[in-house]
């Protein structure tokens, strides 16, 4: 594993320690955490947005939000979120609209009843006779190199989908919903200008943390390793995370809910025999009075590499 000082989780706990409430802290997180990719290259041809720097009103925002998270409670409302991208969509929408920005969200455009084009994530403010499109998505991928493309090296935890594949439908189909007539009929102005906007964490297996064109240098890492990896792991205290904390670095305040590493290894093994789906666990350090992490990684089922390449080559 990196060190702590060399990890995005050193940067997030220097500039929002401060932060407890899990909402929070996930809302930091997408506003502040650099993107997956790179804007400036080429590949993107433009089309991929630059997260907005922090600012010092960003930090009151948020700051007044951990006094007082009624309303940041009350936007995501009582419905236990299931699916980590609807409950990061929530975030950014409540962000949008508490800062004057957000035009619609999550706008269907359909052909017909029973005929959905797509959907537009977000219409932001761009002027009194423009709109912008933002396609926003939170993803996390493995590095296997099983495959051609660069980017479908990168692969989803249960092999659903790659970075690839994620961005072939996000420019092929998505960031081009504007033009269907259907869309423009719809539109309360017209689109002047459609990005994607994505974040997320990236995990490579132990030796592998060489760069890949188009994707930021800066982006949020971790690692990856097989059940029977899980002895190498450095670390004394580790958390399985809750899917719906898969976003900031963890924090928390009860050392009761951490494991030890025999623990953690009859953790997975519990899990794995109900199921395979790859488990994301952190190492946690104790810090201002508190446990906050210190890195995290994916553990997946020994026949994972297998099924990996059988999938995708």
């Amino acid at each position: 594993m990196p060190q702590a000082a060399d990890n995005y989780q050193a940067l997030f706990a220097g500039r929002w320690g401060h932060l407890t409430r899990p909402h929070v802290r996930a809302l930091a997180w997408l506003l502040d955490a650099p993107g997956l990719l790179d804007p400036a290259d080429p590949h993107w041809q433009g089309k991929v947005a630059a997260p907005e720097p922090a600012s010092a009103a960003l930090a009151h925002w948020l700051a007044r939000l951990e006094h007082d998270p009624a309303p940041l409670d009350a936007a995501l409302g009582d419905r236990v979120h299931t699916r980590l991208g609807l409950y990061a969509e929530k975030l950014m929408a409540f962000y949008y609209q508490a800062h004057g920005r957000l035009v619609a969200h999550g706008l269907q455009v359909r052909a017909s009843r029973n005929d959905t084009v797509g959907e537009f994530d977000f219409l932001l403010e761009a002027g009194p006779d423009a709109v912008e499109h933002i396609e926003f998505a939170t993803k996390f991928y493995l590095l296997q190199g099983t495959a051609g493309s660069r980017f479908d090296t990168f692969l989803g935890p249960n092999l659903a989908d790659s970075l690839g594949a994620k961005m072939r439908k996000i420019f092929d189909k998505q960031l081009v919903l504007s033009a269907h007539p259907a869309a423009q009929a719809l539109l309360p102005r017209p689109v002047v200008r459609s990005r994607a906007l994505v974040k997320g964490w990236l995990f490579y297996p132990a030796g592998a943390q060489a760069s890949t064109q188009g994707i930021l240098a800066a982006h949020c890492r971790g690692f990856w390793c097989a059940q029977d990896e899980l002895g190498a792991l450095e670390g004394e205290r580790f958390v399985v995370l809750p899917r719906l904390e898969w976003l900031a670095p963890y924090r928390t305040d009860d050392a009761a809910a951490t494991l030890g590493p025999a623990q953690l290894q009859a953790a997975v093994a519990e899990q794995f025999a109900l199921s395979p789906a790859p488990l994301l666990v952190a190492s946690v350090r104790a810090q201002a009075g508190g446990l906050v992490e210190a890195e995290r990684g994916f553990v997946v089922p020994n026949d994972w590499r297998a099924r990996a390449v059988a999938r995708f080559n």
